[in-house]
């Protein structure tokens, strides 16, 4: 139920001045209410691209961050990927020391704002929290990922940002392929050691699936550039529009331009669709287009952008990751009056995350559960543009490999629905170019690279990969793991060189 966003800043108010004196014991952390995060009212952001999230205040940050137990176990860190010691930066929150709170996040991760903001905390760090056990509710747990934002956004404009130290230089050059999240981690990391670091971003902005596939109102543009800014004032080259495998391969990196070594984050860029009859009609599109086109592009600001966005009032998204939510957002608000996502399996195992089904379902967005596609409708004209989509009712059978049920179709059920656009939304295949022009890298059937487990080493030696390329499509924080994990092997290989 939403609460206004003064209701919820005097709660958290009247808690802090209650334990202004004193810490509050563990029987009254377990009673404090978690902190909810203020937004706009769904009525309004649909007709915006700000940020739904509207950020804590001090105090709402201080009274979540005081329900706190501060384990001495810390079970928290163990399901986060880049290990924050998040008790002594909760800690310092509620004792009201920010900046502290900052340096303690800072030894671990370069982009707070961002993971803050996109991260399924609920599936990583608050699913070890001890609270969350208590109240047998993952719902219940400490809200991490929303203070490790206040902590990010509060410095930023607070002017409190500090930069990493930088180690003296180690003569050593390494070239980082792509800007997305483990680029990003990897590139600090080298930087901090003393390497000189140059990073190749194909596109015309830097950032990655950052920019091109998470949308505004989640994810402001702004904060992206300002984290990536970080790098630059760190010492670290970004050169942009330079597409490595076509520009430059990995041999000519070694050999002409003599970096010392490489790490590939290229990410998962090619999408996948469905291959059924329709699928190249007009009005069809691959949600790294549309979400390209509406996030890098800004093609909802119609009098300024380059590039146009298909007209569309009746929507349907295929899929029921957080992908397919962030394109029926993004639709409902480039002004779709419908939005439908067909689902094949029930709401408990859709892979987005619980707040943004949440918020889906206040934008009006609305699910067709055990729904599949059949095939795509569109006008036998010269234009063959989408008319509709005909789909077919599904039931949960046995477990497939992933060991969620399989969808079963039910014969006889079909329908077609009238609608004018096409999102899909099923996941992406990792990006080939590179691959094609380096037949030493080994990869999996599913174009993955493949690497050591303990230090991101491909089967070319001095090449180190991680994030998209290698998981497929993961989560940012597990990208920038990998990023770190990468970076510390690489420091260890440039020492032995």
């Amino acid at each position: 139920m939403y609460r206004e966003p003064e209701e919820l800043a005097q709660q958290a108010k009247e808690i802090v001045e209650k334990y202004s004196r004193r810490e509050p014991t563990a029987k009254e952390k377990g009673t404090l209410p978690v902190g909810e995060m203020p937004t706009q009212k769904a009525s309004e952001r649909i007709h915006n691209m700000q940020e739904v999230a509207l950020g804590y205040t001090v105090d709402e940050a201080r009274a979540e961050a005081m329900r706190c137990l501060q384990c001495k176990a810390k079970p928290c860190i163990q399901g986060c990927p880049v290990a924050i010691d998040i008790p002594a930066f909760v800690g310092k929150v509620a004792e009201g020391d920010i900046t502290g709170a900052s340096d303690v996040i800072k030894e671990s991760s370069l982009l707070p704002a961002i993971c803050g903001r996109v991260c399924p905390q609920e599936n990583q760090c608050q699913k070890f929290c001890t609270m969350g056990k208590i109240h047998n509710d993952v719902d219940a747990s400490v809200a991490i990922g929303r203070i490790e934002r206040f902590v990010a956004d509060w410095c930023r404009e607070n002017g409190k940002e500090s930069l990493p130290s930088i180690a003296p230089a180690t003569g050593k050059k390494v070239a980082v392929v792509g800007t997305g999240p483990a680029s990003v981690s990897c590139a600090a990391d080298l930087r901090k050691a003393g390497h000189e670091v140059v990073m190749f971003e194909a596109l015309h902005k830097a950032g990655g699936v950052l920019v091109y596939g998470i949308p505004e109102f989640r994810l402001p543009k702004t904060i992206v550039a300002h984290e990536i800014d970080k790098l630059s004032q760190m010492g670290v080259k970004i050169h942009l529009d330079y597409l490595i495998g076509r520009t430059r391969t990995l041999k000519q990196l070694f050999e002409e331009d003599k970096f010392d070594a490489i790490f590939v984050g290229s990410g998962a860029g090619l999408p996948k669709f469905m291959e059924i009859p329709g699928e190249n009609a007009v009005g069809v599109f691959s949600a790294n287009e549309f979400l390209t086109r509406a996030n890098l592009m800004k093609a909802y600001d119609k009098e300024q952008a380059s590039t146009p966005l298909y007209p569309a009032k009746r929507v349907c998204v295929f899929g029921g990751g957080n992908v397919a939510m962030d394109s029926a957002r993004m639709a409902r608000r480039l002004g779709a009056d419908v939005v439908d996502v067909i689902y094949r399996r029930t709401e408990v195992e859709m892979p987005a995350r619980k707040e943004e089904v949440a918020h889906a379902k206040e934008e009006g967005i609305n699910f067709m559960f055990l729904h599949a596609p059949v095939d795509i409708e569109f006008t036998q004209d010269k234009f063959q543009k989408v008319t509709g989509v005909k789909v077919i009712t599904c039931k949960l059978g046995e477990p497939d490999a992933s060991g969620r049920r399989s969808p079963v179709e039910i014969p006889g059920t079909e329908e077609i629905i009238p609608y004018d656009a096409v999102i899909v939304a099923i996941g992406n295949a990792s990006n080939p170019l590179i691959k094609s022009t380096t037949p030493q890298i080994e990869t999996n059937k599913r174009g993955n690279f493949i690497v050591q487990e303990e230090t991101c080493e491909t089967s070319m030696k001095g090449v180190y990969a991680g994030g998209d390329i290698v998981l497929g499509a993961a989560t940012v924080i597990l990208a920038m793991g990998q990023g770190r994990k990468a970076a510390k092997a690489m420091n260890e290989y440039l020492a032995s060189k």
